[in-house]
């Protein structure tokens, strides 16, 4: 008798050459990618996130550097996660915050949020000169279960409310997958980033969904140091998940 063959047989990977790192500029990077003309993708990229994988745009990729193992692949238990007393506060300065599922398409207010964030926030990093392609092609994927949640202050009898937040999501059968978080730069106090994360923990736990994954934590890293403060936390090792050591 044969064996039913596996969603990942025959898989393709292949590794890039040496570039600049995303988050250590000094460093040489190198990644793993998936075969991204695949047809198969859709239905491996749960896989891969379990892998450690991370999608940008239409590629799925792992960081795979010959002297370097800084970025760690992070996800949080739904059902176990119990907010800390700074994200609880977080949620109350928030309250008001109204949260919106929407298809994931570009907007005019999309992109006006997303220019004044990468100015605010990427200036001179290269991201800062997206256009609206870029803005497609880097947050739009052709084949992913994409929704932008919306996080908006209170609508008026008129309209809805300026949009505060967005944060790109993909949805997979047993979670949620954190691709990208922009705010308004200006409101940096409300603590826009890890609201957003709240919510879409929120979001996780209504669908009755596992994990959601929140991408490679960089030790030493200052805007990835948020995601060791959400508890329980796991890390991929390279074989299998692990929880991940409280902060102190």
């Amino acid at each position: 008798m044969g064996h039913d063959s596996s969603p990942t047989d025959d898989l393709r990977l292949f590794q890039t050459g040496g570039h600049a790192c995303g988050y250590w500029p000094e460093r040489d990077a190198r990644d793993l990618v998936l075969d991204p003309r695949d047809p198969r993708l859709p239905h491996i990229y749960p896989q891969a996130l379990d892998w450690g994988f991370r999608r940008s745009g239409d590629i799925v990729y792992r960081p795979h550097c010959a002297h370097c193992r800084a970025c760690v692949a992070v996800r949080i238990p739904v059902a176990e996660f119990v907010p800390d007393r700074s994200q609880r506060r977080c949620l109350a300065r928030n309250a008001e915050v109204e949260a919106r599922i929407v298809p994931a398409r570009r907007t005019p207010e999309h992109f006006a949020l997303y220019q004044r964030y990468l100015e605010a926030r990427h200036r001179d990093g290269g991201m800062d000169g997206h256009g609206a392609a870029e803005f497609d092609q880097f947050l739009v994927g052709a084949w992913s279960d994409t929704r932008f949640l919306e996080l908006r202050a209170p609508a008026t009898a008129d309209a809805p409310g300026a949009l505060l937040a967005v944060a790109v999501t993909d949805r997979i059968p047993t979670g949620l997958s954190a691709v990208y978080t922009f705010y308004e730069p200006e409101l940096r106090a409300r603590g826009l980033g890890t609201l957003a994360v709240l919510r879409q923990l929120e979001w996780a736990r209504r669908e009755g969904l596992r994990h959601l994954y929140l991408g490679y934590w960089i030790d030493g890293h200052a805007k990835m140091d948020y995601k060791r403060r959400f508890h329980p936390l796991e890390a991929f090792d390279g074989r299998r998940w692990r929880p991940f050591p409280r902060p102190l």
